[in-house]
């Protein structure tokens, strides 16, 4: 018997199954999962910072709950409430009169310390602009509520701004002895409103801090918002 194509044949299958064993065996290939690709976000950019007003006629940037957090971050001890209407008011009455409530409200702190009060005036005067504070036995004029002293206030400040009538009845007992239209802007008041010379730098020094407050700081910074209380000290 010829066992030649036997031996080739089966030589042949034994062959090919062990080469599709080991084929067969072998695991997968594994392969790293790709990350998905991810981008840092951009930090926010910070609002652009406007410069400060000097004329006293014109709009107001600042809403009336920014200005009560900037009053209250400086001075934690007022009453938020009152803090609160009293921007609120002082945004009404200015905008009724077209006077920048921003420059009004910042004279506002500079004129009672924030708040503090400590000189002639008192808290229960409501006059927030030392009003006729000239001295001893002249401690300035009382109204009889906030608003009514808020609005003598503006009244006062529109008429060193301008000669236009007033839009409001007139409550500043003092009106009459303001040369109108003579300080259009607040480097008008030093000299005029106050004696200090430095009286418009002050307000300015103040605008700044507010203006900083509300468009840079992502937080309430009384550190750096507390150097306005510097401005009383001189």
């Amino acid at each position: 018997m010829n066992t030649k194509p036997f031996l080739a044949a089966l030589c042949a299958s034994v062959f090919s199954g062990v080469l599709f064993f080991s084929c067969a065996g072998l695991p997968a290939a594994r392969t790293r999962p790709v990350p998905p690709q991810t981008t840092t976000p951009a930090p926010p950019e910070r609002p652009e910072l406007p410069p400060v007003p000097e004329r006293i006629l014109g709009q107001g940037l600042i809403p009336q709950d920014k200005l009560a957090l900037f009053l209250e971050s400086i001075n934690p001890e007022a009453e938020e409430n009152f803090v609160g209407n009293l921007a609120a008011y002082y945004r009404e009455e200015a905008d009724a009169e077209g006077v920048n409530h921003d420059i009004a409200f910042a004279q506002m702190c500079l004129e009672t310390g924030f708040l503090r009060y400590g000189n002639l005036v008192t808290a229960d005067m409501n006059n927030f602009c030392g009003l006729g504070a000239i001295g001893p036995g002249q401690n300035g004029e009382r109204f009889p509520e906030p608003r009514i002293g808020v609005r003598a206030h503006i009244q006062h400040l529109k008429a060193y701004a301008t000669d236009a009538p007033l839009k409001q009845d007139l409550v500043d007992p003092r009106y009459r002895w303001v040369r109108y239209g003579s300080a259009p802007t607040i480097h008008g008041l030093a000299g005029s409103w106050a004696t200090d010379r430095s009286y418009a730098e002050k307000i300015t020094a103040i605008l700044e801090k507010l203006y900083r407050f509300v468009y840079q700081e992502t937080g309430t910074e009384v550190a750096q918002v507390n150097g306005a209380l510097d401005l009383f000290k001189n």
